[in-house]
């Protein structure tokens, strides 16, 4: 029979809150699917091809009991949520003071009434001190990937991600950034469905996170529910930006935050965005004043709300504590290099902070 079972899962413990993002579907189903996939494996370890996941743009809706055990196995916490109509959860529960929770179970009771199935154990992430947050780009920053034909996007499906040439640069920095205990978040805007292929590839690299955020694509048709409309296929600004507040909302303010994209895309206005509010302190509204007629926004009227909403939860967290770090490397080609040192944007916050801003050729 078809089985509930989870497909991504992020549990972040910082300060109050254990925060968990997580997505569900259903198995493919089939008597004997367990043993088959694990001959399979057995017989040939592959790397993960993205076409394999395409059942992720099924929609089923579920409800998720989280029970919170202390490190004796003792039961602290237990709570039920409902998913979106994508099967998405994100949510967040308390931290008992006296008995902490070290690691959660997690039950799905909607799909066979009567019955708790087990969906499995997890161990929340724990955000160390003093918080140093890396979170970075994935296309055309660690991979030069490319989308921008027919052609090319099939061939990305029918592939694993490693036939697309590495970007050494990145994966330096990066895996310096690591040994520094910079704990990393991967933000990308690829299919949602790319998710274990990617994992794959960061793993072959040790770079090992399972912090990864990607681009749900059935918000993008829902004409009901989600974030996204058919605008953010091409624009990446308020995606990209709203899942770099998420993960600060998730994690709190960290002393000392790193972000790394490219200069193809919109990467540089998006991150100088987000440090105006943490470093340079600026209003939201007068910044959504300053970025709505930006090409790589264009938002949407539940996104201007949207927008204002969490920045200014963002800045009521980032008042309360003293400025922190923030570095932005930016990857480019070597014949791009003098022009992005050069730049001028048409935002004043931009140009002054853009000093912040350390590009790299790759």
């Amino acid at each position: 029979m078809k089985r509930p079972k989870l497909v991504h899962f992020t549990g972040i413990e910082s300060d109050e809150y254990i925060h968990i993002r997580a997505s569900m579907t259903y198995s493919s189903g089939g008597k004997f699917e367990i043993l088959d996939d694990i001959n399979q494996n057995l017989k040939e370890i592959v790397p993960t091809r993205p076409i394999q996941n395409l059942g992720l743009l099924s929609s089923n809706e579920f409800r998720l009991k989280v029970l919170g055990l202390t490190r004796d196995d003792e039961e602290t916490i237990v709570r039920s949520f409902d998913s979106d109509s994508f099967g998405n959860f994100n949510f967040k529960i308390p931290q008992p003071e006296a008995q902490k929770v070290v690691k959660l179970k997690l039950f799905e009771t909607r799909s066979r009434p009567g019955l708790e199935l087990m969906i499995g154990s997890f161990i929340p992430t724990k955000i160390k001190r003093p918080k140093k947050i890396l979170i970075t780009d994935f296309d055309k920053t660690l991979v030069d990937t490319r989308y921008s034909s027919l052609k090319e996007l099939y061939l990305s499906l029918r592939n694993p991600i490693h036939y697309f040439p590495p970007v050494e640069s990145s994966i330096q920095l990066v895996t310096d950034l690591i040994r520094e205990e910079y704990q990393p978040f991967i933000v990308s805007a690829s299919p949602h469905f790319y998710e274990n292929a990617i994992r794959d590839w960061l793993y072959q690299r040790q770079i090992f996170t399972g912090n990864i955020f990607l681009k749900d694509y059935r918000n993008i048709f829902s004409f009901f529910e989600g974030d996204l409309s058919t605008k953010d296929l091409k624009a990446q600004g308020f995606y990209k930006l709203n899942n770099l507040v998420n993960i600060l909302l998730m994690t709190g303010i960290p002393e000392d935050l790193v972000l790394i994209g490219d200069g193809f895309e919109s990467d540089t206005l998006i991150y100088l965005t987000l440090a105006a509010v943490l470093v340079g302190r600026y209003d939201p509204w007068t910044l959504w004043n300053n970025i709505k007629r930006e090409e790589s926004f264009k938002l949407t009227n539940q996104q201007h709300f949207r927008f204002l909403s969490k920045f200014y939860q963002l800045k009521n967290m980032s008042d309360g504590n003293p400025p922190g770090k923030v570095k932005i490397f930016i990857r480019c080609k070597e014949n791009m290099l003098e022009n992005l040192q050069n730049r001028t944007f048409n935002l004043d916050f931009a140009n002054h902070l853009k000093h912040m801003v350390h590009y790299y050729v790759g």
